[in-house]
């Protein structure tokens, strides 16, 4: 006797965003069914990863995680070429970290002509992630937002605090939106509504939920994108059926367990084979929660999940 298996019934859908500029855009989006439930319905556009890129040296990253990129560390355009020429990359992430006013300070204007060179020298979709500063962030992506005019890359975080200006930018200059909000479905939801009657169209919004890492408070942030999803999914919630964007890498990377060396604590095993399974399994396990973009650092942490996303996907 043949056994049934029970499906969810599922009356609505993740809306389907093209990224980056025309004949070289990604589409991210347009599932039917909750991730990876390809018995239950539709997964045209298979979760993507974008490389991360800083646009000054990282001080503080493990050495496992600069090893890729130390020839290339102190010069973002040719970290960006390297990422898609010699690990394929399918979108870049711009981290414009050096515009935190506890760091380099760099002025708004400055940081604009490096996102401007980057997307000049790659042709993948180019995601722009300032700094969760209110003063500083909100002038760094107006700046980002005018000078990469006619580039079409995605701008983020974008807070409640100060999305109207941003969002303007946005229109006037045609990018997409990273929403982002504090681990709380309703705040997420909230700005969504903000962000849609300022003007923003449903083709240029995608929700950061805030991430963490294993251990440190991820079962937070994948209830929340759990939620975030059956609401989409199940309950028509029009204003949370946006993909669903994961910066994951800086909260693995930064973690305790992927510095502390061999010599510290045996225990722990090999620490450049520790600090990638942190960022791998962290990546999957969002993934699985709903995440349609993933920000990612270490080449052989993105192998691994490339692969799983492949197999998951897989229709035969």
């Amino acid at each position: 006797m043949a056994i049934e298996i029970p499906r969810t019934l599922y009356s609505g859908k993740i809306k389907t965003l093209a990224l980056g500029k025309e004949g070289k855009s990604v589409s991210v989006g347009g599932e039917t069914s909750y991730p990876f439930y390809l018995f239950e319905g539709e997964m045209p556009n298979p979760p993507k990863i974008a490389m991360e890129v800083w646009d000054c040296p990282p001080e503080d990253w493990p050495e496992a995680a600069l090893e890729p990129f130390a020839d290339v560390s102190n010069d973002p355009v040719a970290w960006a070429k390297k990422c898609v020429n010699e690990y394929a990359a399918e979108m870049l992430c711009l981290q414009l970290m050096s515009t935190d006013p506890n760091g380099l300070d760099r002025s708004p204007e400055e940081a604009a002509q490096v996102a401007r060179k980057v997307a000049d020298a790659t042709d993948v979709p180019l995601i722009v992630w300032g700094m969760p500063n209110q003063s500083k962030t909100e002038e760094v992506l107006k700046a980002v937002a005018e000078v990469c005019q006619g580039k079409q890359i995605t701008i983020g975080p974008v807070e409640t605090d100060w999305h109207k200006r941003v969002g303007a930018a946005a229109i006037g200059y045609q990018h997409t939106v990273i929403a982002s909000s504090p681990i709380d479905i309703n705040l997420g939801k909230q700005l969504n509504i903000l962000l849609g009657n300022l003007g923003i169209s449903d083709q240029q919004i995608m929700i950061d939920p805030t991430v963490s890492g294993i251990g440190y408070g991820i079962e937070y942030a994948y209830s929340v994108m759990e939620r975030m999803r059956m609401a989409a999914l199940t309950q028509q919630d029009e204003k949370l059926q946006f993909p669903i964007v994961c910066n994951i890498s800086k909260e693995t990377w930064k973690a305790k367990e992927a510095k502390i060396t061999v010599e510290e604590d045996p225990k722990l095993g090999d620490t450049k084979k520790r600090g990638i399974l942190l960022e791998a399994i962290s990546a999957m396990c969002l993934l699985l929660a709903g995440g349609d973009i993933l920000v990612m650092r270490h080449p052989e942490a993105i192998r691994l999940v490339s692969r799983m996303i492949t197999e998951l996907t897989k229709t035969e």
